[in-house]
């Protein structure tokens, strides 16, 4: 018994950690019931087993369709509302930057009570010497026209093309700018743009052309203040007086008067239709540089109009039917050099511009036009013959007046002034200041030099002709432009002494000082060699080549005048006398034969540079200093076209219109008298060459800096029978 209960009921104790984790133990009993228990599953089972005990069949799994749904709606339902909740912050928040951008682009106005209409920008109007419009710089500003001294359909093509709604809205149209968006949307792009005329005005006046967000809200605020300080009729005609119609023209006044010649007031419903239809692209439909796109336009404004009932049909179809405008055509307008040049001096003279004035200048419009036509006829006829594009002439009084001036021979396809800022080499043109230093050392015309081969350190020059006459006067070898002679005289005299000499005379371009300086080889514009020629015409008095006279305001206060130069002796007298004879030797039986002017004494000097990349010929008499320039501008070789061909004649043609009915004037000439007798008596002392040139050496070797040294200026002549027969077969 007692061993029964040992083996069966007693526990051994248990010690340590053993015994802890019994006494964790936990029996059924002490689980708490829950959802996921054992029990329900039980009870399941159960009844299951009830149900079999009975004989029924077990109850099916009820469908959970109906749960599925409320839980899918309670989803999309809560979707529906964070969307909601979300699309209402973001819009709140666009709504908040929205009016942050606006309140910024406003603070970045000008305070809206200081805002002025502004002036119109100055213009520049550029008169000759006999007062004539010669042209026109800055803005074209017609004088503002009142909207009541206008043709009423002049104001309504307007607002039938760009801004029907005008007189309802308040300065931005709602309605016309969904109008645009959609048009837009349907041609997927910029077709149609909703800016009012209020919106225009401001831009014109306040604002820049960019294309920013910014902008456009800075334009809508100001057209909205435009609105509120002033009359729609106010706006109306403000915007009429401001607007840019092309071509420099800015106001209905000033651009009828460049397409039309007439007055706002009188142009004709078509004329108006056209106006109103610049405004869209005033660069692109000009009528003087697109007639055909700008009468399409005008004809798309004129239907607007008869849809508005601002015009009848009637009236739109005879316009329309119209063959032709009356557009003033725009030519060459070589006067445009003349006017940019102005434009850089300008600065210089009277300052910052802030108003419109009027330049009246030296400037001989019949001389102008005469230059003009002598250049352009020239190269049309012979530019192709002698591969020559471009040309320039400057034409000046010895005080150093500009009369004429053409920088190129159209300028309306290139500003590119080839008078005033191109620089090339003169070639033999260059050689009078080497003579002229010569005889201030104590030469005189009839000193004989003697012409044969000569190298300077590898470098061997020849004349064209490849011809050496031995022993020649300078009078000789200055006429037949013998190169040898010239660098024999720049080293004897010193080629610093030649750069200091053309200096003196009015060169402002850099000279090298190297044996090459005597056949020209540093590079001068035209104008001021033309201006380093005029002491010979005038005595031997420096000039500064000029071209303004007066400045003056339109309402006539005086903002510049010219004051006289001083008049300072660059050659003494019996120089320029003796410089005179020598290069009157030239016109007569030198490389210039061809240049004459009836009745007239004249002087001169032709030039070629290498290659024959530039052709010159600078001629003077008593009344004016002329020098032609021709020549390509990339400096590529012309077909043989030389100072004493093409520029002669150009030359030839414009002084003798200049001089017609002008009473003839002599040369400068020395106190004691140097004259074509002297030259004839010097001549004789010399004897003819006894033999032809031998053959030269070739032209390798050293070249004094610029590379392009001119080493075959024009043919060579000579003053007495056997030269001219020897040498003139030919100009060059």
């Amino acid at each position: 018994m007692g061993l029964g209960k040992k083996k069966g009921g007693r526990k051994e104790p248990l010690f340590g950690l053993p015994a802890a984790l019994s006494d964790l133990r936990l029996s059924a009993a002490d689980r708490i019931p829950g959802g996921d228990d054992k029990p329900k599953k039980s009870a399941k089972s159960s009844a299951k087993r009830k149900s079999e005990d009975s004989g029924d069949e077990p109850p099916r799994k009820a469908p959970a369709r109906s749960g599925a749904k409320r839980r899918s709606k309670s989803r999309i339902g809560a979707g529906l509302g964070r969307l909601v909740y979300w699309g209402a912050v973001l819009s709140l928040w666009g709504v908040i930057a929205v009016i942050g951008v606006v309140i910024y682009v406003g603070a970045h106005l000008p305070p809206i009570q200081s805002l002025e209409i502004p002036k119109r920008p100055p213009t520049i109007q550029i008169v000759g010497m006999d007062g004539s419009l010669l042209a026109q710089r800055g803005e074209m500003a017609g004088a503002n026209v009142s909207l009541k001294d206008l043709p009423p359909y002049l104001p309504k093509a307007f607002i039938a093309i760009e801004d029907r709604r005008f007189y309802s809205h308040f300065g931005i149209d709602p309605v016309g700018i969904l109008r645009a968006l959609v048009t837009n949307v349907l041609h997927r792009g910029v077709s149609q743009g909703g800016s009012t005329l209020t919106q225009q005005l401001a831009k014109n006046l306040f604002l820049t052309q960019e294309r920013t967000m910014a902008r456009k809200l800075q334009e809508a605020e100001l057209a909205i203040w435009l609105e509120r300080k002033h009359s729609k009729n106010e706006i109306l005609e403000l915007y009429l007086n401001r607007v840019y119609f092309g071509s420099g023209a800015y106001g209905v006044e000033a651009a009828a008067q460049r397409y039309f010649g007439k007055p706002a007031k009188n142009v004709t419903i078509a004329e108006a239709a056209m106006l109103a239809g610049l405004v869209k692209s005033p660069s692109r439909l000009a009528p003087n540089r697109n007639p055909e796109g700008a009468e399409a336009r005008a004809q798309i404004v004129l239907a607007a109009m008869a849809d508005a009932k601002f015009i009848t049909e009637a009236q739109a179809q005879a316009s329309i039917g119209q063959p032709s405008y009356n557009v003033k055509p725009v030519g060459a307008g070589t006067i445009n050099y003349v006017a940019d040049w102005i434009g850089e001096v300008l600065d210089d003279l009277v300052g910052q511009i802030d108003e419109s004035i009027k330049v009246e200048t030296t400037i001989d419009p019949k001389l102008q036009s005469v230059a003009e036509a002598a250049i352009i006829d020239e190269l049309a006829a012979k530019s192709v013959k002698f591969n020559v594009s471009q040309g320039a002439l400057v034409a000046m009084t010895p005080d150093g007046a500009v009369r004429a001036m053409v920088g190129g021979r159209n300028y309306s396809e290139s500003q590119y002034n080839r008078a005033v800022t191109a620089k090339r080499q003169p070639g033999s043109s260059f050689k009078p200041f080497v003579y002229l230093t010569a005889l201030e050392q104590g030469l005189t015309p009839d000193t004989v030099r003697q012409d044969a081969p000569i190298e300077v350190k590898g470098w061997k020059p020849e004349n064209y002709t490849h011809e050496y006459f031995g022993a020649v006067t300078l009078t000789q070898a200055l006429a037949m432009s013998l190169n040898t002679v010239a660098i024999r005289l720049g080293l004897e005299v010193g080629p610093k002494n030649v750069v200091r000499t053309a200096h003196r005379l009015g060169i402002s371009s850099k000279l090298e000082p190297n044996a090459s300086i005597a056949l020209g080889t540093s590079e001068v514009s035209v104008v001021e060699l033309v201006g380093a020629y005029a002491p010979f015409a005038n005595g031997g008095l420096a000039v500064a080549p000029h071209v303004v006279t007066r400045i003056r305001t339109l309402g006539g206060k005086l903002l510049y005048m010219r004051q006289p130069d001083e008049r300072n002796q660059v050659i003494e007298p019996r120089y320029v006398g003796m410089m005179n004879a020598m290069m009157r030797e030239t016109l007569i039986s030198g490389t210039a034969k061809k240049a004459e002017i009836p009745g007239w004494p004249a002087a001169g000097k032709t030039g070629t540079s290498q290659d024959y990349r530039d052709a010159w010929f600078i001629g003077y008499t008593a009344n004016l200093v002329t020098g032609v320039w021709l020549g390509n501008d990339d400096n590529s070789p012309t077909k043989k076209a030389t100072g004493g061909g093409l520029p002669v004649e150009v030359w030839s043609r414009f002084m003798k219109a200049a001089h017609e009915g002008v009473p003839v004037a002599n040369l400068p000439s020395s106190p004691g008298g140097w004259g074509l007798s002297n030259l004839a008596q010097a001549a004789s002392q010399v004897s003819p060459p006894t033999a032809a040139a031998t053959a030269p050496a070739s032209n390798g070797g050293y070249r004094p800096p610029p590379t392009r040294a001119n080493v075959r200026p024009e043919a060579s002549a000579g003053l007495d029978g056997w030269l001219m027969d020897r040498l003139f077969g030919g100009n060059r």
